[in-house]
């Protein structure tokens, strides 16, 4: 494809610089001869050379757009792949902002300068080199004029270019700071409006606007200077051209012919030198798109044959520390447990005890500093991602939805299920009820986040999508806090028979949601304070005691322990 768009580019730049001898030609033995019959035959030429050029950079222009869309297509590819491959740590070092911009608004200047390379870069040279050799042939003194004024243009736009390149260069970063500006209006603006802080988000937007907007004016008013002096330039040349042909006798046809030529030289050193400014606008936006196809996943993968025992579901934390990036302690330090197939295991703790982090630590969303992991007997470090993520049905903590239907989104945990695996996971879910309130059923919309659902709506249709794909592991992170008792109740009991030969993990705020565990670990400050059953743990632990006592009456304190005790 580039060598035809080459070729195209020498078959248009040639049309172009033929152009200007025709004229010639027409002028000094067509108009001066007074020969109608040359102006005819030349003027016919003229106008088939110049609706084939046409044609040539029409076609060559397409070939170049298309091109240079299917580049940017496969970087947003590779930028996205990239993405998903990444941790959690790895985004936060970017910032999911920036990852915005730089798939979106870098590429697009990636692909604007390619676009560029191929309609003006390309066939500057050629236009430079083939003009400069016709006008030697028309007449040398004209000819070096128009090297002179080449060199005086190019002295010009190396002064313009260390003004402009340093603002070209900020555009992207400035850029990156309204995108995050605007992605946490958008997403916190309930916080926003409830705390009545409008008018401060708005300034802070003003701010980073402003910013923006003046290093764009700067840049502005460097190029609205840079035209008139160019064309200044221009016609400067084209008066000398002019005044010097005619006390040389140069006739009046080859005159034209050279006013053309240093019209087409310069108007190719000039789109040639411009797309040079833009460079540093594109190589900033190249390097940040590197930066995320160059970057390592913090965790590797493993070939599958390492995987010991990939149909246990026994999962074993053995001694583990793990560290948030930048944090000053560790958020859970050597914690030891196990989670048994048919069993159910709890998690309990206060805010900021580290309990979810031990289901994103489980799934290998982050990697942990000391001890090990293992599933199935085998460290998860050694598993790919892809068999140990299919052994889990996850429930995050925050319910997300995706824009699509409801059975898209519980589909989105098992791609192949069918309308009834779907149906039977929501009515498991407790969301079959409300589903079917609804005018198109398992049809309806969501909308992005799904904002059109309530809270506890959302969470069941998490809980379904994690049950459709009947994963060996569950990891549900405090999936039930948005639940009514009545609702939260009727769910665990539908959850039992579902989940009978999995190994379930819960994570939890509220005593009720985990009474009837079979192992429930109290975390402490990252530490486990206290392993057993809701009756052990009243006895022997003041942690889980305290939580409890905070959360449950006296009377219900009273009634599950005596129901612990029969």
């Amino acid at each position: 494809m580039l060598g035809i768009i080459i070729l195209l580019t020498f078959l248009h730049t040639f049309g172009t610089l033929y152009i200007p001898t025709l004229t010639a030609e027409i002028v000094n033995r067509g108009i001066m001869a007074g020969s109608m019959s040359h102006i005819v035959r030349y003027g016919v030429w003229m106008l088939g050379v110049a609706v084939l050029a046409g044609a040539i950079a029409i076609l060559g222009s397409w070939l170049g757009t298309k091109v240079a869309s299917q580049f940017s297509g496969s970087v947003r590819e590779a930028v996205f792949g990239k993405a998903q491959s990444l941790t959690t740590s790895d985004f936060n070092r970017i910032g999911v902002a920036s990852m915005i911009t730089r798939a979106t608004g870098d590429v697009s200047s990636v692909s604007q300068m390619s676009v560029m390379f191929l309609q003006m870069m390309l066939p500057a040279p050629l236009m430079v080199i083939a003009g400069l050799v016709l006008a030697f042939t028309k007449n040398q003194t004209l000819a070096l004029m128009i090297v002179g004024t080449m060199l005086l243009f190019m002295l010009f736009t190396l002064f313009f270019g260390r003004k402009v390149i340093p603002l070209f260069r900020m555009v992207q970063v400035k850029m990156d700071r309204i995108t995050r500006i605007l992605r946490e209006n958008i997403i916190g603006v309930r916080v926003i409006r409830a705390f009545h802080r409008e008018a401060y988000e708005k300034g802070r937007l003003d701010e980073a606007a402003a910013d923006y907007a003046g290093n764009s004016i700067r840049i502005n008013k460097l190029f609205a200077a840079f035209q008139p002096a160019v064309l200044l330039i221009v016609n400067v040349c084209v008066i000398f051209i002019i005044w010097i042909g005619g006390k040389s006798g140069v006739q009046i046809g080859d005159m034209i012919a050279m006013v053309e030529y240093c019209f087409l030289i310069l108007h190719a050193l000039v789109m040639a030198l411009l797309m040079f400014m833009y460079i540093p606008k594109a190589q900033a936006s190249a390097d940040r798109i590197n930066e995320v196809l160059d970057m390592q996943p913090e965790k590797t993968e493993a070939a599958a044959d390492k995987q010991e025992n990939p149909l246990d579901a026994h999962v074993v934390f053995h001694q583990v520390t793990f560290q948030y990036p930048n944090a000053e302690a560790p958020v859970l330090d050597r914690i030891s447990f196990e989670a048994k197939r048919g069993e159910v295991t709890a998690i309990i703790g206060g805010t900021g005890s580290g309990k979810s982090t031990i289901a994103q630590l489980l799934l290998r969303f982050f990697d942990i500093q000391e001890g090990s992991i293992r599933v199935g007997g085998a460290d998860i470090r050694t598993m790919p991602q892809k068999q140990l993520r299919d052994k889990i049905g996850y429930v995050p903590q925050k319910a997300f939805l995706f824009s699509g239907t409801i059975a898209d989104n519980i589909r989105h945990g098992k791609a192949d299920a069918t309308d009834q695996e779907i149906a039977h996971a929501a009515a498991v879910a407790q969301a079959d009820g409300f589903i079917r309130q609804t005018p198109q059923g398992y049809r309806s919309s969501v909308a992005q986040g799904g904002s059109n659902f309530s809270g506890g709506q959302k969470q069941r249709l998490c809980i379904a999508r994690a049950l459709v794909r009947r994963p060996d592991i569950y990891v549900f992170d405090d999936s039930f806090s948005a639940l009514d008792f009545k609702t939260d109740a009727m769910l665990r009991k539908a959850l039992q028979g579902e989940t009978r030969y999995a190994t379930v993990i819960i994570v939890a705020q509220r005593i009720s949601t985990i009474l009837d565990a079979d192992r429930i670990i109290v975390l402490d400050e990252g530490r486990i304070a206290g392993t057993g059953t809701h009756r052990e743990l009243m006895k022997a632990c003041t942690v889980y005691r305290q939580i409890a006592q905070s959360q449950l009456s006296d009377d219900e304190l009273a009634e599950t322990e005596g129901g612990a005790d029969e």
